[in-house]
This record gives structure tokens, sequence and C-alpha cells, in this order.
């Protein structure tokens, strides 16, 4: 037999059992420390991914589970899109709107004096599109043009009112009106 194994089997039994233990512990610690310990890192990191799924997993679920009420209310804002393009014309359709507002003016008994359309001013989705407007007529045919144009179905706004003095002819009294006229249009992306 080997010389180094007979001599540890001649150990005391105490002696052998330490270094057994000693043995035992080393094969533990190497497994440990090599094997155990990089693959609960793993586990904790799966753990991890795991639950962050999970949660990904709810909240996409959640999305899902209202899908026909998302669906619903996106089909209602295209309706109201579609209801706000309607009072907000296109580009082609402006200088109709403005030559419209002139005729109002005409039907309304008022002359017209100067119409000039101004520069169109961007604000977003929609632009401006102001134009200055003479006219000339009683205090009652001015209301009637405000009341025609306030049930255009297009949106239009009188601003800028600036009425001068009454000038009497006869028993009727004219009046000469500047203002500003802005409509809106819808502008696409």
């Amino acid at each position: 037999m080997n010389p180094k194994v007979e001599k540890l089997l001649k150990l005391p039994l105490y002696q052998r059992l330490v270094g057994l233990g000693v043995l035992a512990l080393l094969v533990i610690g190497v497994f440990v420390w090599f094997v155990w310990l990089p693959e609960y890192d793993k586990l904790e990191s799966m753990d991890q991914d795991i639950a962050r799924l999970e949660a990904d997993y709810i909240q996409k679920k959640q999305i899902a589970d209202n899908l026909p009420k998302f669906k619903a209310e996106f089909a209602k804002m295209e309706q109201l899109l579609q209801e706000a393009l309607t009072q907000l014309p296109n580009k082609k359709e402006i200088p109709t709107l403005l030559t419209n507002l002139s005729t109002l003016a005409k039907d309304s008994g008022l002359e017209v004096a100067t119409f000039t359309p101004r520069g169109e001013v961007n604000k977003g989705f929609y632009a401006e599109v102001p134009a200055s407007l003479d006219l000339v007529g009683t205090y009652h045919q001015i209301a009637k043009f405000a009341e025609a144009v306030g049930k255009l179905s297009r949106i239009v706004n009188l601003s800028n009112l600036n009425l001068s003095a009454p000038s009497v002819a006869g028993n009727m009294a004219t009046l000469r009106i500047k203002c500003k006229v802005t409509t809106f249009r819808f502008v696409e992306q």
C-alpha cells in the first residue's frame, strides 16, 4: 500500500474524522462558490424578469380588455372631428365663404364699401383667415347681418366693430361700420 495512505490510517480516529470534516467542508465550499451561488444569482434575475413580465402582462391584458371601449371612444372622437371639420372649411372653401359674407351683407340691406382679405395666421392645427369689412347701413341692418353671420354653419367671428357717427338722410340714420371678420380653416398636418 501507499505509505501516505498507511500514515493516514495510523492516525487516531478523531484526527481522521476532523480531516474528513475539513475535506467535506472544502468540497462543499467549492460547490457553493462555483456552482450554487452563480445559479442562485441567475434564479434571482429570472424571478425579477418573471415579476416584470407578469406586471407587463397584467397591464396589456387590461388594455386588451378595454379595447372595445377604446375603439368606441376612438369612433366617437372621429365623429367629433368630422363635425368640427364641417365648421372649419378647408383652403378651397375660404373664397366662397368670404364671398358669402359679402352676399349676406348685401342681403341685409348693407352697402359693402370695402372688403379686404388679410393674410392667414397659422395657429397649429387651424388657421385664422381675417378680412376687413367696411359697411354702410342702418343699425337694424347691421344687427340683421350679425344675426345672419351667427347662423352660418361655419365659425365666423365679427370683432373690432367701429361705428361712426350717424348721418341722417331724410328720416333714416345711416352708420359706417368698420369691422374685422375672422373665419377659421383646418390645417392638415
